[in-house]
């Protein structure tokens, strides 16, 4: 019996670990509005992070451009683009960082740390530009 209850703590702790990370799917939250503004997949290869804004929840938003970015992203249809990039597992620390994450409304681009919260059902999205930094929380949707 022991032996049985061991076990099932040990897999609803690996369960609640593996969904403490950041790969999967959220649901972006407009700083402003508080309105669902996209759906961001971030996956995971080689042990770095990206993510792909895979749709627009915006029904008026479905056509939207990258107008303002200035790198190869320019003009470049905002669903489908990837805005989190090179974000790396911080060994020390229970969040991942050392990458960025593009603003698609005003094309800048800024470093990114990633931090899982409440069991991995929320994703602290943390962009800053050296002390100064805005902090969105994105929401798990699979």
């Amino acid at each position: 019996m022991k032996t049985m209850i061991a076990i099932a703590l040990l897999v609803t702790a690996g369960a609640a670990f593996a969904q403490a990370t950041p790969v999967g799917l959220w649901k972006t939250i407009d700083d402003d509005t508080k309105q669902e503004k996209s759906l961001v997949r971030i996956s995971e290869s080689g042990g770095v992070l990206a993510g792909k804004i895979e749709k627009l929840l915006d029904p008026a938003r479905q056509d939207a451009r990258c107008d303002k970015c200035s790198d190869a992203r320019k003009d470049q249809p905002v669903q489908g683009m990837v805005i989190v990039e090179g974000v790396k597992k911080n060994a020390d620390e229970p969040y991942w960082d050392g990458g960025t994450i593009l603003d698609p409304n005003n094309g800048k681009t800024y470093k990114v740390r990633l931090t899982p919260k409440d069991g991995g059902k929320t994703l602290e999205v943390r962009g800053f530009i050296g002390f100064l930094y805005r902090n969105q929380t994105w929401q798990r949707v699979e």
